[in-house]
């Protein structure tokens, strides 16, 4: 069992939860595109979401939503490399949301800390590169089909079992390729080629993903699958995000991608004083 995440320059004890907070430079994310196209805007909200507790930024240059159709390299990189360079010095680990092998060098080069590819690492190049920088944290994630029509009829004969299984394989072939079992996190990928039934599945059954001994990341921050139970619309979700974020923590996931970092930290502070005992506010 995984003790610490290594991070690049950080290391991340994981007997609590880790916070990471989500910056998406692009124009048509599903919560927040739009909102931090502008460089600008996307650094003054990184620096918000760090004040209000995020140890991990993570900066996205291409929308992942469904439907979402691909962009060039080069595209999101000039998205990625200025909030990248502006955040380089701040006391916070860099994560980059890219699939693509030239983008993980480039940002690599740069001083990000951590990769995290929605498609798992697929691409040999990837897997490549990460298995030789040798300190990058690695976030592999689970989606079935791809982002413009993972959503049209998702179907698996048994999607705890096919979900876990395949990142327990795609884990292992990372390391057999040299990535330390120490920088790998594992992420379920709720939304990414899952039907609503299918993404409670996988958070009920979170607890059989974390007992294969890696980090478990989560993200379930305004996602579908809180606006199915709750009827509410994506800028509404707050509280039904929480409680997801609360659900798979309780079931061991120690890295929660949030888009609202302040009260997601406040509600795990207090189910950590439950579980720990209090630590008064200073």
């Amino acid at each position: 069992m995984v003790k610490t995440w290594q991070c690049g320059r950080f290391e991340f004890p994981l007997d609590r939860p880790v916070l990471m907070g989500v910056i998406n430079v692009t124009p048509d994310s599903f919560s927040d595109g739009g909102q931090h196209v502008a460089a600008e805007a996307a650094i003054k909200h990184a620096r918000q979401l760090i004040k209000q507790g995020a140890r991990i930024i993570d900066i996205g240059g291409e929308s992942s939503r469904p439907g979402a159709e691909p962009v060039l390299a080069k595209r999101e990189l000039d998205r990625i490399m200025p909030v990248l360079e502006s955040l380089r010095h701040a006391d916070v680990a860099l994560s980059v949301d890219t699939s693509k092998p030239e983008v993980m060098k480039v940002t690599l080069d740069a001083g990000a800390d951590i990769i995290n590819d929605i498609t798992g690492f697929k691409d040999p190049k990837a897997q490549a590169l990460v298995a030789e920088h040798g300190r990058c944290g690695v976030c592999v994630m689970h989606m079935q089909g791809e982002p413009r029509s993972m959503q049209q009829a998702p179907v698996y004969d048994d999607v705890t079992a096919q979900v876990f299984g395949w990142l327990a394989q795609q884990a292992q072939h990372l390391v057999e390729l040299g990535v330390s079992a120490s920088r790998l996190s594992l992420d379920p990928g709720f939304g990414f080629g899952k039907n609503i039934d299918h993404n409670y599945q996988l958070l009920r059954d979170l607890d059989r993903l974390v007992a294969l001994g890696y980090p478990v990341l989560i993200g379930v921050s305004r996602k579908s699958m809180i606006g199915a139970v709750t009827g509410r619309p994506v800028d509404q979700r707050l509280a039904g995000s929480l409680a997801g974020v609360i659900a798979g923590v309780y079931r061991g996931a120690r890295i929660v991608r949030v888009h609202d970092v302040g009260a997601t930290k406040e509600a795990l502070d207090v189910w950590q004083a439950v579980e720990f005992g209090p630590k008064e506010h200073t």
